[in-house]
């Protein structure tokens, strides 16, 4: 956040606050008090303010200790204050229309509308769109409000049950009908709290009872409705990306996925690989598994604008490389990155996978090609003009999908992949991003990247595993006539290529980073 003008930022827990945030806490505190007081008495509107105050303050305080990168981006801020405040007025908007809907049915009884107000629907929605500690803190601070607001200590209890039950249903939310399944434990918990509150209260006659077990049964389906159609508004206005977003975009019907299979199908099938890598990291280390495979999917989209200038969609044996300057292809490669930030912005990709499409490569240096212009050109090249425009990984799942991607394409030139040679390949990889200081600035521990590599190597020992031969076939022999016809066309290419220096496959492009390895027969560089 920038700081108002004129006005220094204040420091709780060791972080600068914007003085913004003071001015959102009064707004919001106001706002929530105009929502819940229910008597035009002065004093009692001062106290209800300062209640609210405080406890707006306690969630605030909360965030600057435990959440701080929700400092970063006001939005987030601003969502939560329209959290508290919406949350209470849908409740409010809800309990004028059960109290009329009692009279109409002539029921004497209204203090049991209070079980059926949707007011744990606000610990759903944080749950889906911030975090479980947010969720958490805030079915604490809405509980004490809606006890205020109804001036009763029991239903303080009953919505701070049933706000932790409805943001615990939904921890590992996969798709839209988790919420319904969510409602339904909500209903429950909420029918369980009214019969324990029935058995010491003072009004145990069924005539109270009855209705209040049915408006809390009811009070499950108005949550899910209220944070069904809430969730995608949400989600637009404030750009925020949610589990149920990220499983859309995996789905291969995307109009994006299905581009990339058809134009670039040697980098769709890149990406899955990559995909798996990530994910099964993703999960060892404590990060988002499922942003780590979508990022992945998506991380090299870009090559859809010219598929035919990366080896892995590459037929042919001579390189259309071959024809151009070293700074030239080098360009090639690194706009692969511009474009596919392009082509996300088209098809409305959220922020985060749009982040590690720019990052995925950080600031490596396209060896391969530098080196070449070294050795054509009399004046020393820059060595600027080689290397991805950055920046680095900013996140642990970035840098991830940076070594998966690296990891992967190496792979490609190991010809006797056994174990050991599959474990090396992964520790010179990581070795090399670490010493080229592409790690430096995101929050990758030495102890997640031992993990990382332990998952890398036993997953890429899978795939690069070797089978029996089948009896009475010879298929790395070539077709007779495959042999004549290609005899006297690969023969000049492929001499070439073995004068070639090593490639080194650090980011995936030939030539991309330090490490080495030798290879024969492949004319393009890859990215």
């Amino acid at each position: 956040m920038r700081s108002t003008k004129g006005v220094k930022p204040f420091k709780i827990f060791k972080h600068n606050i914007d003085p913004k945030i003071l001015y959102f806490v009064l707004t919001f505190s106001l706002l929530i008090s105009v929502t819940i007081v229910k008597s035009l008495d002065v004093s009692n509107f001062i106290g209800i303010f300062s209640i609210c105050m405080i406890a707006v303050s306690i969630m605030f305080m909360d965030i600057f200790r435990y959440k701080p990168s929700y400092l970063k981006l006001q939005k987030m801020i601003m969502l939560l204050g329209l959290m508290f405040f919406g949350t209470l007025v849908f409740g409010r908007l809800i309990e004028y229309i059960f109290i009329n809907f009692t009279r109409g049915l002539g029921l004497h009884e209204q203090k049991t509308i209070i079980y059926g107000l949707p007011v744990q629907a606000g610990a759903m929605l944080v749950m889906l769109l911030f975090d479980s500690h947010t969720a958490i803190i805030f079915s604490f601070i809405i509980s004490i409000l809606s006890g205020i607001w109804q001036n009763d200590a029991y239903y303080t209890f009953y919505v701070f049950a049933g706000s932790i039950i409805a943001a615990f249903s939904v921890i590992r939310c996969k798709k839209r009908s988790d919420i319904l399944r969510g409602g339904l434990y909500v209903s429950i918990a909420n029918i369980i709290s009214v019969l324990v509150f029935s058995t010491f209260s003072a009004n145990r006659t069924i005539e109270i009872i009855v209705p209040s077990l049915i408006f809390a049964l009811t009070s499950g389906i108005t949550i899910s409705a209220f944070t069904s159609i809430m969730l995608p508004m949400l989600e637009s206005l404030f750009k925020v990306t949610t589990d149920i977003t990220l499983l859309e975009l995996l789905d291969l019907n995307q109009p994006l996925m299905k581009n990339l299979m058809i134009s670039a199908p040697g980098t769709y099938h890149h990406s899955v690989i990559v995909g798996n890598l990530v994910e099964a990291a993703a999960e060892d280390i404590g990060v988002n598994p499922l942003l780590a495979r979508v990022s992945a999917y998506y991380h090299d989209i870009g090559k859809i604008k010219m598929p035919e200038y990366f080896v892995e969609n590459q037929s042919g044996s001579i390189s259309k490389h071959e024809k151009l300057n070293p700074h030239m292809s080098s360009m090639i490669l690194i706009s692969h990155v511009k474009e596919g930030l392009e082509l996300a912005d088209e098809y409305k990709l959220p922020e985060l996978v749009k982040d590690i499409i720019t990052q995925h490569h950080g600031t490596h240096l396209i060896t391969y090609f530098y080196q070449k212009a070294k050795e054509e050109q009399a004046d020393p090249p820059k060595e600027e003009d080689y290397r991805y425009p950055g920046p680095k990984p900013q996140n642990r799942i970035a840098a991830i999908v940076m070594i998966a991607d690296a990891i992967e394409a190496a792979s490609r030139v190991l010809k006797d992949s056994t174990p050991a040679r599959v474990a090396g390949l992964v520790e010179k990889i990581i070795n090399t991003v670490l010493i080229d200081g592409q790690l430096t600035e995101c929050e990758l521990t030495l102890k997640d990247i031992n993990k990382i590599k332990e998952r890398f190597t036993y997953i890429l020992n899978g795939i690069l595993h070797k089978r029996v031969e089948y009896p009475g076939f010879d298929f790395n022999k070539p077709a007779a006539q495959e042999g004549d016809k290609n005899k006297n066309s690969d023969r000049e290419p492929q001499q070439k290529e073995k004068d070639k220096p090593a490639l080194d496959q650090t980011s995936g492009e030939h030539g991309s980073n330090i490490i080495e390895f030798k290879k024969g027969g492949t004319s393009a560089p890859k990215s």
